[in-house]
């Protein structure tokens, strides 16, 4: 069988993609590993338009259940959408006369559809430090937009020196105590306006040239231990939160040999359409190379990228 679509990713993008391709009756065929994305691991989100706070369990439980709702796994005799779950994309790949695309699974399993929307998100880089893997989501979040209001009157740092984590900064501004920027190197990769703008803020602290060593605390965040790499002094600053903001890692290994990439492995896209540069496949959300990343503006990015699938499959 030749599907019309199929999805990877189970996130805010690929469950919007699942819903939407339902109701416009695409055969499709809907193929996560995971449910939720990357928020799944927050205790609480503020910014999920339509709630006023949910925790990531719910988040991803609710994107399940919509997308099971609107399936033929639900005994819906109508419903156009296959689910495939507990399933890892291994490998993208043409088929003879490229015709279509195969997709290739890690249970060996092999899929051909017409079009494909990648939706398969990002993780975080982690903090590389003593303790911080025990006290990530404990005070350590990778999420100022998520977790900054849990925050609200206390210290906090945000680790990183490029526009996510000025940006982050700038969001933690608004409720927080004060909020001290540490970054590795003597000079920040952000935008110099973004810079000397939040820098501004007399409750902004920045550190540049600063190793973190240890991240601090028993059962929650209490503190944060770094170097200064000039002096190789070691510095303890009294934190209630950590916001680390070093990078991401886009879940793209699969279609590399397909489809073009930028420099750190986000899909290139045309913004206007979501489409790649590769006729017949369209990417949406974190895995792209998209300026924001964020829950409600994956899900939007996956509903654009329905609306040029469905045309395409429909007008061309």
């Amino acid at each position: 069988m030749i599907y019309d679509l199929i999805i990877i990713g189970g996130g805010p993008a690929g469950t919007a993609a699942a819903v939407y391709a339902s109701r416009k009756r695409l055969q499709t065929l809907f193929i996560t590993s995971e449910w939720g994305g990357q928020s799944i691991v927050s205790e609480k989100i503020y910014n999920w338009i339509g709630t006023n706070s949910l925790s990531g369990n719910e988040l991803a439980e609710n994107f399940k259940k919509h997308v099971l709702a609107n399936s033929a796994n639900a005994e819906n005799t109508n419903s156009t959408l296959e689910i495939k779950e507990g399933e890892k994309v291994v490998s993208l790949s043409r088929t003879p006369l490229d015709k279509s695309f195969n997709v290739k699974t890690e249970s060996d399993e092999e899929f051909s559809a017409k079009t494909i929307l990648i939706a398969s998100g990002s993780g975080r880089r982690k903090l590389e430090a003593k303790n911080a893997d025990k006290l990530e989501h404990k005070g350590l979040t990778y999420c100022a937009s998520c977790d900054g209001p849990l925050f609200e009157s206390m210290d906090v740092a945000v680790i990183g020196g490029g526009n996510a984590a000025f940006e982050s900064a700038a969001q933690l501004l608004a409720y927080c105590k004060s909020v001290t920027l540490i970054h590795r190197s003597d000079t920040f990769r952000a935008d110099e306006i973004t810079v000397e703008k939040i820098l501004a803020n007399p409750k902004m602290k920045a550190v540049k040239n600063a190793e973190i060593l240890e991240v601090q605390g028993e059962k929650f965040v209490e503190g944060i231990v770094y170097k200064d790499k000039i002096s190789g002094k070691e510095i303890e600053l009294k934190v209630s939160g950590i916001f680390v903001e070093i990078g991401q890692i886009p879940n793209t290994s699969f279609a590399k040999d397909l489809v073009p990439l930028d420099e750190i492995g986000r899909i290139k896209i045309d913004a206007w359409t979501q489409k790649t540069e590769i006729p017949g496949i369209w990417a949406a959300g974190d895995c792209t190379n998209v300026l924001y990343h964020q829950n409600n503006i994956a899900a939007g990015d996956a509903v654009r990228a329905l609306e040029d699938i469905y045309l395409h499959i429909h007008t061309k």
